[in-house]
This record gives C-alpha cells, sequence and structure tokens, in this order.
C-alpha cells in the first residue's frame, strides 16, 4: 500500500506543483509580457502585435486554464496507471524541464521573468522527487515514447496560444501604451 501512496502522490503532485507554479504565472504573465516579447530575438515566431502590446489577462486566464486541463489530464492518466502512463511519463518531464526555461529567460533577460521564483522553489524539485520515486519503483522516467510525449508539450502550448488569441482577437492583446502601440 505505501508503494501505491508514493506513486499516488507524485501524480497527484504534477498538477498540485503546476497549480502552485502558475499562480504565479496569473499573477504575472499579463504584466511583464510586453517587455519580455519585445526583447526576445526576430528569429523567434512571436506576432508582431504581442511584441508591441504584450497579452493581456483575459487571455492568460484562458491560456493557463487550457493547459491545466492538458496537466489534468497527464496526472490523472499517471494516478490510473500507477505512474506508468506515457502521457504522465512526458507531462512531468516537460514540466520539470520548463522550469529551466523559465530560469535561462530570467538570466537572458536579466530581471524577473514569469514562473522564475517558483520554478527553483517547486517545479524543479517536485520533478526531481517524482523521478526518484518512479525510479525506486522499478518505473523508468524517461523513454523515448516519454521524450516525444514531452517535445509535443511545446507545440501544443503555442497551439493553446493560437487558439486563445483566435478567440479573443483584439482581446487577447494587452493595454496600449500612452495611447499608441509602443
Amino acid at each position: 500500500m505505501k508503494r501505491n501512496n508514493r506513486i499516488r502522490r507524485a501524480c497527484v503532485g504534477l498538477f498540485a506543483a503546476w497549480a502552485l507554479h502558475d499562480a504565479e504565472e496569473y499573477l504575472t504573465m499579463a504584466p511583464t509580457s510586453r517587455e519580455v516579447f519585445s526583447g526576445l530575438p526576430e528569429q523567434l515566431p512571436i506576432p508582431e502585435e504581442f511584441r508591441e502590446r504584450g497579452i493581456s489577462q483575459v487571455h492568460v486566464n484562458l491560456a493557463v486554464s487550457a493547459m491545466g486541463a492538458v496537466v489534468a489530464a497527464s496526472a490523472a492518466s499517471g494516478v490510473r496507471s500507477g505512474g506508468r502512463s506515457t502521457l504522465f511519463r512526458g507531462g512531468l518531464l516537460a514540466f520539470g524541464l520548463h522550469g529551466f526555461t523559465h530560469i535561462a529567460s530570467c538570466l537572458v533577460a536579466g530581471r524577473y521573468t514569469t514562473g522564475v521564483v517558483t520554478s527553483p522553489l517547486v517545479v524543479i524539485p517536485y520533478w526531481l522527487w517524482a523521478r526518484r520515486v518512479l525510479k525506486r519503483h522499478g518505473i523508468r522516467p524517461e523513454d523515448p515514447k516519454a521524450v516525444v510525449t514531452a517535445l509535443a508539450v511545446f507545440p501544443a502550448l503555442a497551439g493553446i496560444h493560437a487558439l486563445v488569441r483566435k478567440i479573443l482577437g483584439e482581446g487577447s492583446l494587452g493595454p496600449e501604451i500612452s495611447g499608441t502601440a509602443v
């Protein structure tokens, strides 16, 4: 029974850790997005209006909530499979690695960027702990299928933002600065 409890906690923990981390994103993404997007390399496919105005709080709310549904499905799949499902293990890998992208973006920007506070305090420690739990119970946290699943999260996230942009139209954009786009 102890084995099942640890694995169950690791699986449910994915959603719990995501919720804590994304609370920071709910609070900080919209207000910091214009400055972050405008500083990204031109080669990245960021719509020009996002670079100029950032994203609105409504956009953040919808996109983060949609991603929450994906994370909840991943965690539930882990609970059902005892941590063995590819969806859970891929979601776990993507979540852990994405914590490092928050830290890297902060270092590149030379200032606070959304998600950087909870990445070293919640995301990465949870990920390392959950990986240990799976390994102790004979489950490989990463295999080729889990890696492919994890890699699929990044275009899925871009797709979520594109869908939210399509749904909201102008409402997806942050406020204009001083009456003109900056």
